[in-house]
């Protein structure tokens, strides 16, 4: 996943301290890291670079990256895309480039070393130091590389800036306590640091309070949140216990732990309304000798155990899922293992990969790696079971009726094909047709609800060409706030609340319904 993170309506006239552009590679952590860094530039005085600014022309002042290393190839895109910059930092001498996030936190002054024109690295342990690096840097003249190897400031505690008003992330904790073999993440983030219950519940009131509908949960594995205060019943809690905002209609988490999943967590899911009917749960082999191999705490007969008891209470679930291709060791018949729990799972969809080596893990130097042409072949075979069941599960929903929260962004070709996109209930991405003659005051906006039926299902999405109707909500009137400039602030989330601002998540809190 990549993204650009710049907040709208920056006035260049008010930069101060110039413009900027946050870039993130990776995973949901990133993104919500890149809220904290925007947040972080903001308070100093930077503001958002024009969208057509190009940085490769030194049209930005800072250009922030918020850097994977799980993804295969980071450090190759990471280094092409630097190196693409250099005749920027040659046409505008001042401009700034900061490397942040995992990749950083592995590399360090490697990064400079190879990239000598980078002006600023940090870890991910200590964001919140990117204002101050950037000033050193620029007072010393020379490159400031900043790693710490603990928490420094857990960066739910600053400012914010959330790229979206309607849907958003707030981190119930940082790091992991699990040693699985293929990943890196626990040496990078650290052990699992848990956000006390108090602070996670302050943020989202204050979400909603700023016009939020929805809000996902975050942890490296978030169901053994509780375990470092002493309460491994805290996550089934905490979803209860944001059920119970006024206004706040989904509810969301991810991603929780096949070993650690309890019934306690079903249960909070199949009695609190505003926890969506949707579950996240990585597989990542059907093989019980590769689980092993992988260091994951379970089987795949717990795994299927748990899919049944959370089907037995919520019908209407739709489960996802990661799975892991050609592990080192990997057999046909491990293979063949994987491929029928896929098929017994009846999976949403399916987030899969091709396993390649990540130095720094135990997997990377582990024998009987199999071939790159061996991976393929069963990756290819393995979307293909996937394709077909996740199409079976989507047609079961033509004639159904679904509420969609509309998005910014969802459909790319929405302009082309005169629809409207955003997500279900159970997060399927659902497009809505808009009459032809829909006048743009009528037209529903990000943040609304529109309830309507699917006429047609596709492998990845829904298509709704039918009427529909709308809710209009606070949630889309902060969109359109943000968007005409009249919103009250961009730092939310942490300190004081922004009234009618734009926040991260949703929507309303009571009115306007």
């Amino acid at each position: 996943m990549t993204s650009v993170l710049a907040p709208q309506n920056a006035d260049a006239a008010s930069a101060a301290r110039g413009t900027y552009q946050v870039r993130t590679f990776g995973c949901q952590m990133n993104v919500h890291d890149s809220e904290r860094l925007t947040g972080l530039l903001e308070e100093a005085g930077y503001v958002a670079a024009p969208a057509a600014a190009d940085p490769r022309r030194g049209e930005v002042d800072v250009v922030v990256f918020n850097t994977c290393a799980v993804r295969e190839n980071a450090d190759n895109r990471l280094y092409g895309t630097l190196g693409a910059l250099r005749p920027g930092k040659d046409a505008n001498p001042g401009m700034q480039i900061a490397v942040g996030g995992c990749l950083a936190q592995k590399d360090r002054s490697a990064i400079t070393e190879r990239a000598p024109w980078v002006d600023v690295v940090f870890g991910t342990h200590n964001i919140g130091s990117l204002p101050v690096l950037l000033e050193r840097s620029r007072h010393n003249a020379r490159a400031e590389v900043e790693i710490l190897e603990s928490l420094e400031v857990f960066p739910s505690t600053l400012p914010t800036r959330r790229e979206s008003v309607y849907a958003g992330w707030v981190s119930i904790s940082v790091g992991c306590n699990n040693t699985c073999t293929f990943c890196i993440v626990p040496s990078l983030r650290g052990t699992e640091r848990d956000r006390r219950p108090g602070d996670v519940l302050a943020e989202v009131r204050d979400l909603v309070a700023s016009g939020a509908i929805e809000v996902t949960l975050l942890g490296q594995n978030v169901n053994s949140y509780g375990v470092e205060f002493g309460d491994r019943g805290a996550f089934a809690k905490l979803l209860r216990a944001c059920g119970e905002i006024d206004g706040l209609e989904r509810v969301r988490f991810t991603s929780p732990h096949p070993a650690m999943f309890t019934d306690d967590v079903i249960d909070a899911m199949a009695e609190t309304p505003a926890v969506m009917p949707q579950l996240h749960m990585p597989l990542q082999s059907g093989s019980d000798d590769v689980l092993r191999r992988m260091r994951r705490s379970y089987r795949s007969k717990k795994f299927l155990g748990i899919l049944d008891r959370v089907r037995e209470r919520i019908p209407h679930a739709a489960i996802t899922t990661d799975i892991i291709v050609g592990f080192p060791g990997e057999t046909e018949d491990d293979f063949a293992r994987t491929l029928e729990v896929v098929e017994a799972s009846r999976f949403a969809s399916a987030f899969t990969f091709q396993y390649s080596v990540r130095p720094g893990t135990p997997a990377a130097t582990m024998e009987d790696q199999v071939p790159p042409e061996v991976v393929r072949e069963r990756f290819e075979r393995l979307t293909a079971l996937q394709e077909r069941i996740g199409l079976e599960e989507n047609r079961a929903f033509e004639g159904r009726e679904v509420e969609v929260l509309i998005a910014e962004g969802e459909g790319t070709r929405d302009a082309d094909t005169h629809r409207i996109s955003g997500r279900a209930a159970d997060n399927r991405l659902v497009h809505v047709a808009l009459p032809e003659d829909t006048a743009d005051g009528e037209r529903p906006r990000p943040g609304d609800l529109v309830t309507t039926t699917v006429t047609r299902a596709a492998g990845h999405y829904l298509i709704a060409d039918s009427p529909f109707a709308v809710r209009r909500t606070r949630s889309g009137d902060a969109w359109e706030a943000r968007e005409s400039g009249l919103g009250d602030g961009d730092a939310c989330g942490t300190g004081a609340p922004a009234p009618q601002g734009p926040v991260g998540l949703g929507m309303p809190t009571l009115r306007a319904r």
